[in-house]
């Protein structure tokens, strides 16, 4: 997988929406920053610390249900050690979400009790909604507010325009589309980026890509690999690995050959709808 496959994906609407999200910033109080809990870093956007200033942030891990628990609760203490507010949730199921009104009073006590002094109690607070494409971000709005108008689809780049969604009374949500910087200076950020699906499959390599899955895997959840595949040697290389799960799946092509398009297909497909297992492809070091 070349690095120039990472380097050179970022469509030309997302410069304009970092310069939306830069205007629109004086609007919202604090901004919430929605991340693939299987790769809270990589998953984060580097532009969005460097816009807010002062203004508080919190961090949603999504996707718990699909990364290793014991890994999130090491993130979140991290984030936390950092005076960034962080909870974990699942989206899909609602899981963790109840914490989410709690945990932003909490982080805009502040606010609360200026707006009371200044006779405003009750004021809305107003929070800006972020997020890479494809990181679960119009579902968890869909939840928070109760409606079906974000549109969320298990695709990168399906949310346009910026959007309002009132949660109650007090606690208004500034949706925007889904964004990525310009480069990807790290490119084993790209690489687990890719992994989960926040690029898309027709930029890169899908062999190359599920040799270092399996790379990935081998090295931190090799007893998850074998449980879903049954044994492999941990001698092979990862095209080798690659060919024997192929084998054991019965995809070869005339002539005996492994058909390891089809297989690393499978394995990113398995991959990302957890099938696996619960894994997290980045650690708190």
């Amino acid at each position: 997988m070349s690095e120039a496959q990472y380097i050179q994906w970022f469509p030309g609407h997302m410069t304009k929406t970092r310069r939306q999200m830069e205007k629109e910033l004086s609007l919202v109080d604090a901004v919430a920053e929605i991340v693939d809990a299987r790769i809270p870093v990589s998953s984060r956007n580097p532009d969005i610390p460097k816009m807010l200033g002062k203004k508080p942030m919190l961090i949603i891990l999504n996707k718990c249900d699909m990364a290793d628990s014991t890994v999130t609760a090491e993130w979140i203490k991290w984030f936390e050690e950092q005076n960034i507010k962080a909870i974990a949730v699942d989206c899909r199921t609602g899981k963790g979400l109840n914490q989410f009104v709690p945990k932003v009073k909490e982080m805009l006590s502040d606010k609360i009790r200026n707006n009371k002094d200044k006779g405003m109690a009750g004021k809305p607070l107003r929070l800006m909604v972020v997020g890479i494409p494809n990181v679960g971000k119009s579902t968890f709005i869909n939840r928070m507010a109760g409606v079906n108008k974000a549109k969320a689809e298990n695709r990168p780049g399906v949310t346009r325009g910026n959007q309002w969604f009132t949660v109650d009374k007090q606690l208004e949500l500034l949706d925007t589309p889904g964004v990525l910087w310009p480069k990807f200076e790290d490119k084993d950020i790209g690489e687990r980026l890719a992994f989960t699906g926040a690029v898309k499959d027709n930029v890169v390599d899908i062999e190359l890509l599920a040799m270092r899955l399996l790379e990935n895997l081998m090295a931190s959840y090799k007893d998850l690999l074998f449980a879903r595949y049954g044994e492999l040697d941990t001698q092979l290389d990862s095209y080798e690995l690659l060919c024997a799960l192929a084998k054991k799946r019965g995809m070869v092509v005339r002539g005996g050959e492994c058909d390891t398009l089809r297989a690393a297909t499978m394995l990113l497909e398995e991959f990302r709808n957890c099938k696996i297992g619960n894994i997290s492809l980045e650690r708190v070091k």
